[in-house]
């Protein structure tokens, strides 16, 4: 190597969706969920308190790759205009600023081979994503799993792992939503029901409505849904009419974790066939998380809430954060403030223009960061939200329910009720208006430097609401009525007229 070379550099990010922290045993989870990436943390450092500023898949990943937030990169949705990020107009020039200051064509200019090995890209048509990844690994839906994204992660360190620099992203789906797990996997894990569901808060959930609710566990229920009664899925009901419902979803959602983290552990045996292992930055996180009852959602990702937006950090960087190893970093981050912190780290000019904070001189002094204050919190999906999370408090505004009833604005003490079920915005008017005060400044401080000024939750409005609710609400109108909740129907109704009488958008799909 010549004295003008960089060092070498090896960094393996396992992205894993769908991923809720509290669900790993180095986050303190009793179920043997994680006894690779348990492993990892133990040698490393855990964040205990990082979110992604977007949610779901597209918005997490757009955020990420253009360091920026939703509302300035414009990608906030899953279709429609808003599934994209913004034109960038006169300032596209030959090539496009956003294209070259993306994460991975960063880290290419800082010398490393970058490789993404996912469907993401192709699955959310987010082509985007590819911008600055030397090479992308893909052959459709094969490239999903733990076992079909396994095989080509394996093949490529085989070739490739010895090499002096190098940036692969692996991302698996498994403990995403179906879940695919067997009653032999779920055997394995032991007891996971969750303590703080019991029958009277079951039979409260059931009375509720929306979109993957305890009675439409898969979206909108009924007759329309690919897996009820499917014997493929065994740890997927279609309702929780038991707590035994309520235990097996989780033991689907658990044996997909379980699959995910032995690829973690093969990826690591890998490194070590390759003589590797001991020098390889290694990152495990997620994209989102998933809700189980929080907020009324089960099984799926709709709300700019705590259990939707909290994602798993673990970085073990040999050499680097050694004097932090086994320990935990507390402070309040995106997603976008720990992969700036990296990228620095790798040597990597960071652009001034991204959104994300980097504290990697905290990192390598081997102080806990004490991070920000607070962070705002955006979905567009499948509801319409941004919320503000500091200390203890998290207070949610809600611009369209996503037909789950939400007020217009909610408070919660996540401190003395965790799982979010007990709303106090009545309970201190003053803690909302202050909460709604920094919100809408900090939504008027964005929207100085987005592309038009425009605000891509307005859009996402304009165009009828979160593109996973478009053509849905006629036939669940009937469907609440016929099951005993035409409350909740004529409440819907009340609020969505123009959508209960069958008017706005309908869901698109060529398949």
């Amino acid at each position: 190597m010549s004295g003008n070379s960089p060092p070498p550099l090896r960094i393996l990010w396992v992205d894993i969706d769908s991923l809720r922290p509290d669900h790993l045993g180095c986050y303190g989870y009793a179920r043997p969920t994680s006894p690779n990436i348990d492993e990892l943390a133990a040698e490393g450092v855990r964040f205990d308190r990082l979110y992604t500023s977007d949610s779901p898949c597209l918005p997490s990943r757009s955020a990420l790759q253009t360091g920026l937030f939703g509302i300035h990169n414009g990608a906030v949705g899953h279709g429609g205009t808003a599934a994209d990020p913004f034109s960038e107009g006169l300032r596209r020039g030959f090539r496009s600023p956003r294209a070259h200051h993306s994460l991975a064509a960063v880290l290419s200019r800082a010398g490393l081979w970058t490789t993404t090995i996912s469907v993401f890209g192709q699955h959310h048509s987010a082509l985007h994503w590819y911008a600055g990844f030397n090479e992308a690994i893909q052959d459709g839906y094969n490239t999903w799993s733990a076992d079909g994204v396994g095989r080509h992660a394996l093949d490529w360190l085989g070739r490739n792992a010895d090499r002096d620099r190098w940036f692969l992203h692996v991302h698996v789906w498994d403990p995403h939503t179906p879940y695919t797990g067997t009653l032999e996997d779920a055997e394995a894990l032991g007891d996971g029901r969750p303590d703080w569901v019991t029958e009277g808060v079951l039979a409260r959930h059931l009375a509720q409505g929306g979109p993957h609710s305890a009675a439409e566990v898969m979206g909108f229920g009924g007759s329309g849904s690919l897996f009820a009664g499917n014997p493929a899925f065994p740890l997927l009901p279609d309702s929780l009419d038991s707590l035994d419902d309520v235990a097996r979803l989780v033991d689907g959602y658990d044996t997909g974790i379980r699959r995910a983290d032995a690829l973690v552990g093969r990826l690591m045996d890998a490194l070590a066939a390759q003589g590797v292992a001991d020098d390889t930055v290694v990152v495990v996180s997620s994209d989102h998380g998933e809700n189980f009852g929080e907020l009324g959602v089960w099984c799926d990702h709709h709300t700019a809430d705590e259990y939707t937006h909290r994602i798993p950090g673990v970085v073990r960087w040999p050499g680097m954060l050694d004097s932090l190893a086994g320990g935990a970093d507390p402070g309040l981050h995106y997603h976008l403030d720990l992969f700036a912190s990296l990228a620095e780290m790798a040597g990597a000019e960071v652009p001034e223009h991204w959104d994300g904070h980097g504290f990697a001189e905290e990192l390598r002094s081997g102080d806990a960061s004490s991070g920000r204050d607070e962070l705002v919190l955006s979905a567009a999906a499948w509801t319409v939200q941004r919320s503000v999370r500091w200390e203890d408090r998290l207070y949610v505004r809600t611009r369209h329910d996503g037909y789950h009833g939400y007020p217009e604005e909610m408070l919660y003490d996540l401190g003395g009720d965790p799982h979010l079920q007990d709303d106090l915005a009545a309970q201190h008017p003053g803690v909302v208006s202050a909460a709604r005060a920094r919100l809408e400044d900090w939504e008027s401080e964005m929207l100085e430097t987005t592309p038009g000024g425009r605000d891509p939750h307005d859009i996402v409005m304009e165009e009828g609401g979160p593109f996973h609710v478009w053509g849905e609400l006629p036939e669940y109108l009937e469907r609440l009525r016929a099951t005993g909740r035409a409350p909740i129907a004529d409440q819907l109704e009340r609020r969505h007229p123009e959508a209960a009488a069958g008017g706005g958008p309908a869901r698109i799909s060529y398949f």
